[in-house]
């Protein structure tokens, strides 16, 4: 009886770890496939792994691998990280910030000042003291208005010449992690041609001076409108009183000469 009994034993234990063994086996493959299907229905996309300065050229620490669920991720976005090391951050990036390529130039030769200029603009440094470069507060990124004065005879005239200029660099730093004042002996505008050559102009002429612009405001500066003088008013005529002339006075003179005597009229 005992021997029969150990069998039975032996046998439901037998099946119940095949059983256990086929829950296993059918949980193993549906996490498998679960997970097949969810990188089928996920693509993987590049984001910042630390704070990317503007500016910066990119390498791989800046870089880390998220995954997102297919067809969400923003338009632009990079899934190679080949397609983005070497290039050069035109905005500052921050930490965990998906990267995209219009926030990024290449980088082919040269400085990397020059890759953060925009096409069709040309960089132009300008000589500045703590007076012209606004104490000290310009950083990369802001932007500033060039007002330009000169001598006209004895009178000094001064005019908005250029408006709404970006600043990208002052002295050698493009970097704009720095939020204190810093005195400065050159700051590299970005402008059009035309602009560069209006601006050098200005700079034989006279004298140039920056002024700070608030990031929002986009508005150009416009000179007022004079209001027209006044017209001449017509003076009246001044007429002289003419004053009659005096008549003549008519005088008799009488001339005895001898025995004859004869008389003159004389007039006055």
């Amino acid at each position: 009886m005992a021997i029969r009994r150990g069998i039975l034993l032996l046998i439901f234990s037998l099946l119940m770890g095949v059983g256990a063994a086929w829950v296993a086996n059918n949980w193993v493959t549906l996490r498998m496939l679960s997970n097949a299907e969810a990188n089928v229905n996920s693509d993987n996309i590049i984001v910042a792994a630390m704070e990317i300065p503007y500016g910066a050229k990119v390498e791989t620490q800046h870089l880390r691998m998220i995954e997102m669920p297919a067809g969400s991720a923003p338009e632009g976005s990079i899934e190679d990280p080949a397609e983005i090391e070497g290039r050069v951050a035109t905005v500052t990036v921050m930490r965990g910030e998906i990267l995209l390529e219009n926030r990024f130039a290449e980088h082919l030769s040269g400085s990397t000042l020059s890759a953060i200029v925009s096409p069709n603009m040309r960089a132009v440094t300008v000589r500045v003291d703590d007076v012209v470069g606004v104490a000290g507060f310009l950083l990369p990124g802001n932007r500033v208005d060039v007002v330009a004065s000169r001598k006209v005879k004895t009178r000094a005239v001064a005019d908005i010449i250029l408006s709404d200029l970006k600043v990208l660099a002052v002295d050698q730093t493009t970097s704009t992690d720095k939020n204190e004042p810093i005195i400065v002996r050159a700051v590299t505008l970005e402008m059009l041609p035309e602009q560069a050559i209006d601006l050098v102009k200005a700079r034989q002429e006279g004298k140039i001076q920056l002024t700070l612009r608030n990031p929002l405001d986009k508005g150009q500066y416009q000179e007022p409108e004079l209001e027209p003088a006044p017209a001449p008013v017509a003076e009246a005529v001044k007429v002289a009183a003419v004053k009659p002339r005096p008549r003549p006075v008519s005088q008799k003179v009488t001339i005895i000469r001898g025995t004859s005597v004869s008389t003159v009229k004389q007039s006055q």
